[in-house]
């Protein structure tokens, strides 16, 4: 008897002491992973280890460490419960549904369908809850539905429908209601067919089984009935697979990303989600020539776009890029205009998964923790994107434009901010790395030679000329007050980025191998750490929110100017805010008035 083949209720009435004696192994370019499981009065365990050897290494003060994996989480002991668990609100939900059936006298089955059954099995609260229908459509139901609250004197909390609309990727009618507080959606069980060259399915009615098979992956087609209670694997593998950690296709891997190429990043996005492992078959068919130029020609880039948001904003982003880099989808993902110079290495995919895991090596640590997940989320892309950095292309107008702009707004459809936060970035990087020596020590190291520093140096000087009482730490303030102010929330990311940087053998080259990468992400730690302490230290923390000492009617006044804001700027009132951090606004203007003097006895 093989017991991955049975179904959930046969499994559920085993006796205890069942036990498969050999493991089952499962291996990929990513990982090996060996599965033993144990079938217990309440769980089905599935436990496992893995390893994946990788071109480059992170090196710790105590030795090299090879880490492929982005958390070291090979599938940790995944417990399958026996059983759906309802919440007093699920409970609720559903036995208004049910009452509704009852009311109406509707010989009608309602299954919840989909991801909320799969996390309900994991052990994972879900509030995403769809629901198909086998008879009606999903307005119907929710005229029904209304009648029946009208029976007892009630209303709706709310309710609208989304009709069909092909052209936003939108192929089904749907009905959303407003129970207990609760969102839910209603739609009709269908099958679907697809035509050669086009993304829009021909939808119909169909019965459980084909909603099942029409579905993305076998742990996505597994159905909870309201009305017998009961879990349904109408593909006969979707609670295998769940056990198994395995991501698979219902049908044929390849025709499945043929009839909808999107599917192929929701497999990646599921994989990595989990750290299940994909199929053989379906990692061949994602990377087969056919589907990937399907995924670039079929679907729309913001539908990319969203997917790609998902994965990196989820608990693998390392798992994710790296399946997209095996799997030959890096560069349909990350689309670069033709005109791009100069042009990526050829391993740029490798390249950027390796920043990208150095990276989230770096945001997991106990200490520096204090990111919010939007500064998660772009500091991963700012780090994913570091290859592309000095690479730029020509807009319609020839100017020269940073590719990673094409990337965010043409590639994956997000938020112009996305695009200039992540430009910004990479932008002060360079500078910020050039003054981590001072900053780790408190002192000037060579701030005279920063060629980008020149005009605030300058000026500095003028400032602090034969003054005595000049604070040691002043230069150095000046200059990182002047470089937070331009990335203000985000210099704590910037920091990271700039010490990926020196991940380097040679500490110069761009467009190297991989093997030549050497994160020693323990000395980054500690780096991090120091100048965070050194920029709280001297104050500069919320710099960005710093209020000018004088405003601006009191500098017309003591220069006697007349509206000349090229001459009010020319004041630089912030370099001398930021080289006394401890003087007055009646200072300040002592020294306006004295520079003011000065300039009148030499015109």
């Amino acid at each position: 008897m093989r017991l991955s083949s049975l179904p959930i209720n046969t499994l559920i009435n085993l006796p205890k002491s069942l036990f498969l004696i050999s493991p089952f192994r499962f291996r990929n370019l990513n990982r090996s992973l060996t599965v033993a499981s144990r079938i217990s009065s309440t769980l089905l365990r599935v436990s496992g280890v893995s390893s994946r050897p990788c071109g480059y290494w992170f090196s710790t003060n105590a030795a090299m460490t090879n880490v492929g994996e982005e958390d070291k989480q090979s599938i940790p002991s995944i417990e399958l419960k026996e059983n759906i668990e309802l919440t007093d609100k699920e409970r609720k939900i559903f036995d208004r549904l049910l009452s509704t059936l009852r009311y109406c006298n509707l010989d009608t089955q309602l299954r919840v369908a989909g991801g909320w059954v799969r996390d309900k099995l994991l052990g994972k609260e879900s509030d995403d809850i769809d629901i198909a229908i086998d008879n009606m459509s999903g307005s119907e139901f929710l005229d029904k539905f209304k009648e029946y609250l009208s029976s007892r004197d009630e209303e709706v909390q709310g309710d609208t429908v989304i009709e069909r609309n092909p052209d936003q990727s939108k192929h089904l009618e749907t009905a959303k209601l407003r129970i207990y507080d609760q969102w839910i959606d209603f739609v009709n069980l269908r099958s679907e067919e697809y035509t050669e060259n086009s993304r829009i399915p021909t939808m119909k009615f169909g019965t459980a089984k084909d909603d099942a098979f029409r579905r993305d992956l076998t742990i996505n087609s597994l159905f909870y009935n309201i009305n017998s209670g009961a879990v349904e694997d109408l593909t006969e593998r979707g609670i295998d697979d769940l056990k198994s950690g395995k991501i698979v296709t219902p049908l044929p891997a390849k025709a499945t990303f043929l009839d909808d190429p999107l599917r192929v990043l929701r497999a990646v996005r599921f994989g990595a989600r989990f750290g299940f492992t994909l199929d053989e078959e379906l990692k061949e068919a994602a990377s087969s020539e056919e589907v990937r130029v399907a995924l670039g020609e079929k679907i729309s880039r913001e539908r990319i776009g969203n997917e790609i948001d998902l994965m990196i904003s989820g608990n693998g982003p390392v798992s994710a890029v790296t399946y997209l880099s095996d799997l030959k989808l890096f560069s349909v993902v990350f689309a670069l205009p033709s005109s791009a110079e100069p042009s990526p290495p050829e391993n740029c995919g490798s390249l950027s998964q390796s920043y990208l895991e150095a990276m989230w090596s770096l945001l997991k640590t106990p200490r520096p923790g204090k990111f919010s997940g939007e500064q998660r989320r772009l500091a991963l892309y700012a780090a994913m994107f570091l290859p592309f950095r000095k690479t730029v292309y020509k807009d319609t107008k020839g100017k020269s434009i940073p590719v990673v702009n094409h990337i965010f707004k043409f590639s994956m459809k997000r938020k112009t901010s996305d695009a200039e936060t992540v430009m910004n970035i990479h932008q002060t990087t360079e500078r910020f790395r050039s003054l981590i020596p001072s900053l780790e020590v408190k002192k000037d190291v060579e701030l005279d030679e920063l060629t980008w520093a020149a005009d605030i140096l300058e000026h500095w000087k003028s400032i602090t000329l034969n003054d005595p009482v000049i604070p040691a730490t002043s230069k150095i303030r000046v200059l990182t007050g002047f470089l937070l102010r331009d990335i203000k929330d985000f210099w704590r990311v910037s920091l990271l980025t700039s010490l990926l940087l020196s991940a380097t053998v040679d500490g110069s080259n761009d467009h190297q191998d991989i093997g030549q990468l050497d994160f020693q992400l323990e000395r980054m730690r500690e780096t991090y750490l120091t100048v965070e302490a050194t920029i709280h230290e001297l104050g500069l923390d919320k710099i960005w929110d710093a209020k000018p000492l004088v405003n601006g009617r009191e500098i017309m006044q003591i220069a006697e100017l007349k509206g000349g804001s090229r001459l009010i700027r020319e004041w630089k009132l912030l370099t001398w805010q930021l080289a006394y951090p401890n003087g007055t606004a009646e200072e300040c203007k002592e020294w306006m008035r004295d520079i003011k003097a000065k300039r009148q006895r030499i015109e």
